[in-house]
């Protein structure tokens, strides 16, 4: 009889499905993760030389479209390739799928959006110290396998194909069969676990396993000369078809039966399976899905008389595959539409910031704090302006004067760069966005540092143009993007204070869960920063760095300060609506 291996060092999840079955997933290592990630880096660096070439051609014809393309593209990229593919390719990056493994939450669901996103964000903190060492790490030791980024968003990189499940290659045969074998239990479970791991064999070993085998059978059947293989082979399904009743009067075991009856149920579930983790459900005609979902319960209720009967793993395994694959299609969390997309945005964005108001205070403390003790450095002690602050801001201090006199402002760009301005500025910004909330996994620290530096230096850098006599100079810049920029940094911060909390005062939670929960509504406050720093990016670009007077400058101010409260209201309404 096949055999288990006395030790199985692959790390496993146990989940139980609400048919009450439970699936045995086996978890990603680090050796596949990381030879996925390599392909996906390799695919990310063909990509983005593709966009280079393509829009570096127009950009000679064309400059202001082709480089505004050009960094958006790069942009999108570099920050969403990840996080694209886990979202609506249910899980999987083409490395991840060249490897055979998937994203999945800990319950076994498909990943959701909200999920893909968070655990990528996270890329960051997880890359510390290059190349991906802490990251490593955590994938090598933790229990589960999992990063910072799986951890925060509750999710695991498990296997879609184990290598113990694959189908053994069936060769063609050419003749009937010449007698009807005679095998016991055992001899019949002996060929049939050659048969399964045959192909997974090295040939050598495969030779003469197949030579040794066959001549413990040879000497009971007169046409038993040839090929060992072939001749195993024919063995195998002449003693299948007796079994099924069509050779013999002999009956089969329960477990023989059973896999003869079902064998042809799992090849067509199987073939449905493969159908739904490449299109999804909505792949499926109308008079599909009922029988898709009806082939489901069926094959977890196989699973379970299969473990009942104490059958062969191998066969358990390949049952526990098609469960999965079922379960992933049928069980997603949320779907993953650009309609999801949008209320995720508009939404529940809006409604996370409300909900984490005091946080988001918090955050406002933090940067404003050290940004009234720059001021106030910069203006009691001058001369330590050119130690504290960069030689381009020197430069425009020096030469605000000047500007200021001639009626030009802070920074004016020409009209063809305002385009190319406002998407490198969004693009910056969403960066510095998204490092002020992964460094919160860090026990909140990396957030406190990063708004703190940030708030020290616009202090320090109005306290030095406020000793020039031009704070007001520098401000009438600042002031139409600033409003939204500078909430959206302190949302930024907050998101990250959530998460820094659930690692140090989880409360009643588990450390695990309280992460979830905060990383869940800590996206949706990164999503409205995202939402807010990409409007102030288009007033910075086309209305502060330009020719326009004054007085619209400072409507545009107003109209975004209007703007956000319209954006908080809607998150208000729908805070109290679930409230309610």
């Amino acid at each position: 009889m096949p055999t288990t291996p006395r030790h199985d060092w692959r790390q496993h999840l146990e989940v139980e499905t609400p048919e009450h079955v439970v699936i045995d997933y086996e978890l990603a290592g680090l050796g596949s993760r990381t030879l996925a990630a390599f392909f996906d880096t390799l695919i990310l660096g063909l990509l983005l030389l593709a966009v280079e070439l393509s829009f570096g051609v127009l950009a000679r014809v064309a400059a202001t479209l082709g480089v505004t393309i050009l960094i958006v593209l790069q942009f999108l990229l570099l920050t969403g390739y990840y996080t694209f593919f886990e979202a609506f390719w249910r899980g999987q990056t083409p490395g991840k799928r060249w490897m055979g493994i998937r994203v999945v939450h800990d319950t076994g669901h498909g990943v959701s959006f909200g999920g893909a996103v968070l655990r990528n964000l996270l890329r960051v903190a997880d890359s510390l110290p290059p190349p991906y060492l802490l990251g490593g790490l955590l994938v090598a030791l933790h229990p589960r396998a999992k990063r910072l980024g799986d951890i925060v968003a509750g999710t695991v990189v498990v296997r879609d194909r184990p290598h113990h499940v694959l189908a053994p290659t069936v060769p063609e045969l050419s003749a009937e069969p010449s007698a009807a074998p005679e095998l016991d239990d055992g001899e019949f479970a002996l060929l049939r676990s050659f048969r399964e791991r045959v192909a997974a064999l090295p040939g050598e070993t495969r030779r003469r396993l197949a030579s040794r085998l066959a001549g413990r059978f040879r000497n009971r059947y007169a046409a038993a000369g040839g090929d060992a293989e072939a001749f195993l082979e024919t063995l195998y399904l002449e003693e299948s078809a007796r079994r099924r009743g069509r050779l013999g009067a002999r009956g089969p075991s329960a477990v023989e039966r059973f896999v003869a009856r079902k064998e042809g149920r799992w090849a067509a579930f199987a073939a449905l399976a493969e159908r739904a983790g490449g299109q999804g459900l909505d792949g499926f005609g109308a008079e599909e899905l009922p029988e898709f979902a009806a082939r489901y319960r069926e094959t977890a209720a196989d699973l379970a008389r299969a473990r009942t009967y104490r059958a062969d793993p191998r066969l358990v395994s390949r049952l526990e595959r098609l469960v999965s694959a079922g379960h992933n299609a049928l069980y997603r969390r949320e779907r993953s539409t650009g309609r999801r997309v949008l209320g995720f945005f508009g939404r529940e964005c809006p409604a996370a910031v409300v909900e984490a108001r005091r946080y988001v205070f918090l955050a406002f403390l933090t940067f404003s704090l050290p940004a009234i003790a720059g001021y106030a450095v910069l203006r009691e002690r001058p001369a330590l302006g050119p130690d504290v602050l960069p030689d381009g801001m020197l430069e425009r201090a020096r030469a605000g004067a000047a500007r200021a006199q001639e009626g030009l402002g802070y920074y004016e760009a020409p009209p063809g760069e305002r385009p190319i301005m406002a998407s490198g500025i969004i693009a910056n910004n969403v960066r510095v966005a998204t490092l002020c909330f992964a460094g919160g996994v860090f026990g909140g620290v990396g957030s406190l540092v990063l708004l703190g530096f940030n708030g020290l230096s616009i202090g320090a850098a109005s306290g030095h143009f406020a000793n020039a006599g031009l704070l007001g100079y520098l401000w009438a810049f600042i002031a139409g993007h600033g409003v939204l920029e500078l909430f959206a940094i302190w949302v930024a911060g907050a998101a990250g204070f959530l998460i820094g909390r659930a690692v140090i005062a989880p409360g009643r939670l588990s450390r695990g869960d309280a992460l979830i929960l905060s990383g869940r509504l800590g996206v949706r406050l990164l999503g409205a920063a995202v939402v807010l720093l990409g409007v102030a990016g288009i007033i910075e670009g086309f209305v502060s760095a330009s020719t326009l007077p004054l007085p619209i400058r400072m409507g545009t101010s107003f109209a975004s300060v209007l703007l956000l409260f319209a954006y908080l209201l809607l998150g208000q309404r729908l805070s109290g609506r679930s409230a309610g």
